[in-house]
This record gives structure tokens, C-alpha cells and sequence, in this order.
């Protein structure tokens, strides 16, 4: 694998993230080894965070391999650079052989990257954690690092909204990595991992330089940062349209290639 086209396009979200003037800091990119298989895994707030939490990976000479859910990967460009890239695609009904491709991968000495929340939290608030992401670093014996990205929420996420303003501050914190026995169990292990990735959360919020610019720019501050954000049972209700949704287009999208 050349990963010529991974590094065009790493270099196109360059180009992105400076026409969109973005402020983007990251912190703790030195917990990933340079070399040998690890697993990033990271809240999600956006649909740019694939590109925010690949620059721990560039930071330190590494391109990160992503599971992203299917329907990524049917559009043909789309879906043919993706391949390109190393990235993994995840049928959510037959998660498991996303699961094993990821394991061959970190086995393999790759950089994996995984959102356990599965979806965008539209409270922004964690969700809970599927143990994938602690499967493989279990099974594999590498190093699962917590990864928290804040920020992106303001520049593309879910509800259409999208924002154009220069200068928006994005924050990315790696924090340190979590080494789990071979004879751990996995959901424990995403426990842990989730409660790291809380800790990284609300410091993050804490030293994010953004502030909100009128009461009707709260929205992307949780509820109970004094945002407007959905409290954390009603998101949760949103999460689960918005994958209901998703699946049923991935569904009708495959029964239309079958014919």
C-alpha cells in the first residue's frame, strides 16, 4: 500500500482547514507510539472528526485506519478513495467482520481509529461506549489512547448545520493510553475507557477559547454547560432516529444495487 491517496488527501484537509481559518490545537499527540499497532478512540461531535482526530496520527508520521459506517462507502468516489485509504467499512448488522478486519489491521502495526459512540451525540455528551474499540487493544495487546475532539460541532454536525465563520477553535486531546491485560474483559475495558474520555471531555470544555456570541449561539454548548443543547435522554432519543434512518437508507440503497 502506497497511500499516495491518503496523503493527497491529508494535504486537501489541510488546504480545507485553512480557506475555513480554523484554529485547531492538539494535545497529548505524544502518548501515540511512532511505531506498532494502537487504537485511537474518540466522542463525536461532527461529521469532520475522521479529519480532526487523523492529525494525532500526521503528528507523529502515522495515517490512521477508520472503521465508518458503510454508507461512507457507496458513493462511487467516495467510497473508492476510502478503500484507497486503508479505511474499514462497518455494516452495523454484521458488525463483526469490521471487528476482525480492525484486529488484523492494530496486528498489523496500524494506527485504528474508532468512535464508540457509534453515532454523532446530539446532546454532546458522551454516549454509551460499544467495546469495540477495547476489543482490539485487548486482543491485540497495543495501546488504547482516549481521544476527545471539541469544536467541530460549530463547523459541520448533525441538523444541517454547518458553519462558515473564520477563526472557530477546535480542540483535540489525546490522553494518556490505557494498557489492557490479555485477559481483560472488553466491556470493562470500555468503561475505563469512557471514564478517561469523560475526564478529557470536561477539560477540554473547560480551555476551549470559543464562547458562545448571543443567546442563540448556545446551541452547541451541552445543557448542562448552560447550553441548549438536547439534555442528554432527549438526545439519546435523536441519536437513535438519526440511526434508524441511516439504516434504512443503507438497506433500501442496497436493495437498489441488487436489481
Amino acid at each position: 500500500m502506497t497511500d499516495l491517496t491518503y496523503r493527497l488527501v491529508v494535504r486537501a484537509a489541510r488546504g480545507l482547514f485553512r480557506l475555513l481559518g480554523l484554529r485547531i490545537e492538539v494535545r497529548g499527540a505524544e502518548h501515540l507510539p511512532t511505531r506498532g499497532g494502537a487504537v485511537l478512540a474518540s466522542n463525536h461531535v461532527s461529521f469532520l472528526d475522521f479529519l480532526f482526530v487523523g492529525l494525532v496520527g500526521t503528528r507523529r508520521g502515522r495515517l490512521v485506519r477508520f472503521l465508518a459506517k458503510q454508507g461512507v462507502f457507496t458513493p462511487p468516489l467516495v467510497g473508492t478513495a476510502m478503500r484507497a485509504m486503508g479505511h474499514i467499512p462497518v455494516d452495523r448488522a454484521h458488525g463483526e467482520i469490521a471487528l476482525r478486519r480492525a484486529v488484523a489491521a492494530a496486528r498489523s502495526g496500524e494506527v485504528v481509529g474508532l468512535f464508540p459512540e457509534a453515532t454523532i451525540s446530539h446532546a454532546w455528551t458522551l454516549r454509551p461506549y460499544r467495546p469495540g474499540a477495547a476489543a482490539v487493544a485487548t486482543w491485540c495487546g497495543v495501546p488504547l489512547l482516549p481521544v476527545v475532539v471539541w469544536g467541530g460541532q460549530r463547523v459541520l454536525t448533525v441538523g444541517a448545520r454547518v458553519g462558515l465563520r473564520r477563526g472557530t477553535p477546535v480542540t483535540v486531546l489525546v490522553g494518556e493510553p490505557l494498557h489492557p491485560e490479555p485477559d481483560a474483559d472488553p466491556r470493562v475495558v470500555s468503561e475505563q475507557l469512557r471514564e478517561a474520555t469523560a475526564a478529557l471531555l470536561e477539560q477540554a470544555m473547560d480551555d476551549y477559547p470559543g464562547r458562545p456570541r448571543s443567546a442563540a449561539d448556545r446551541w452547541w454548548l451541552p445543557a448542562s454547560r448552560g447550553g441548549t443543547a438536547p439534555t442528554p435522554e432527549e438526545g439519546a432519543r435523536l441519536d437513535e432516529e438519526g440511526m434508524r434512518r441511516a439504516d434504512l437508507a443503507a438497506s433500501g440503497r442496497a436493495r437498489r444495487r441488487g436489481q
